[in-house]
């Protein structure tokens, strides 16, 4: 699914009014959109950063919800709920920028060779335990494969080689992401 510029910018809203009424404590009035690709079931992630620093992020993996009420319930969750961080103020919300992944569906990987830094994102599985990262985040830290693969199994808070070992599946996918900041420079 390749979404249009006006469903990103839509989806955007959505994010940061759901932000916004909460923190101001009013009832939110984004109305989650009702039409197309924005009620299809889907897995995302928001992602929020000020002056470029994480400042949260949570999302769904597994498409559970149609994709604008996905975007509203994790835009909310990564604003307050992300246990790194505090809770982020309205103050902070005008300079956050807010950053939507809309996850492909996961594809198993039988081998690990397969997987391409910067086009793919990782879910390692023990059944107890599970760890994903996002499709950037190697790039961000200039991580190999193996890297990549170690420390998504040392987020699920595995030994960062046990996806050598055949003791957790491997799950892959692609990301759809988009920005405020780089919507703003698309006419």
């Amino acid at each position: 699914m390749q979404l249009e510029d006006k469903d990103k910018r839509e989806l955007l809203r959505i994010a940061r009014s759901s932000i916004e009424s909460v923190l101001r404590r009013s009832p939110d009035e984004s109305n989650a959109a009702q039409s197309g690709e924005l009620l299809e079931l889907r897995g995302v992630f928001v992602t929020l950063r000020k002056k470029g620093e994480l400042r949260g992020c949570i999302g769904y993996v597994e498409p559970r919800f149609p994709l604008a009420q996905a975007v509203q319930e994790v835009a909310v969750k990564a604003a307050m709920e992300d246990p790194r961080f505090l809770p982020l103020s309205l103050k902070e919300l005008a300079s956050t920028d807010i950053e939507i992944s809309v996850l492909s569906a996961l594809a198993k990987v039988d081998d690990p060779q397969a997987i391409e830094v910067g086009k793919h994102g990782l879910v390692l599985d023990a059944g107890f335990a599970r760890g994903l990262l996002l499709p950037g985040v190697p790039l961000e830290y200039h991580w190999t494969r193996e890297e990549f693969l170690n420390h998504t199994a040392t987020k699920a808070g595995l030994p960062a080689d046990i996806w050598r070992t055949g003791q957790v599946r491997i799950y892959s996918f692609t990301t759809e992401t988009f920005s405020d900041t780089e919507l703003q420079h698309v006419h």
